[in-house]
């Protein structure tokens, strides 16, 4: 997908844009801002990015994710937060 297409570049579709929401956190606060994010529904994806802007992790949540499957992506929260001083987060919620 071609960024900001207002048309699919394959099949000539429209592309439906999903609500985009960006957070300047602490380390501190990563790991409970994305639970927070997470718990309030109506996301389909969350990208942490350093402060340089490289993505360091992407989730993608759907309807019907339990904690179970949120486990792996919390724990590389913690990693991230332990070497990262500040994160940006995006969130794509849906329109």
């Amino acid at each position: 997908m071609i960024k900001d297409a207002s048309f699919c570049h394959v099949c000539g579709e429209p592309v439906k844009r999903g609500i985009i929401e960006e957070f300047s956190v602490s380390t501190e606060e990563l790991v409970g801002k994305v639970k927070k994010i997470i718990e309030e529904g109506n996301v389909n994806r969350i990208i942490v990015r350093n402060e340089a802007g490289e993505t360091l992790l992407e989730i993608p949540v759907t309807i019907g994710v339990v904690g179970a499957l949120l486990a792996p992506y919390l724990a590389a929260l913690g990693v991230i937060a332990a070497i990262a001083t500040k994160c940006e987060i995006t969130v794509e919620r849906r329109a």
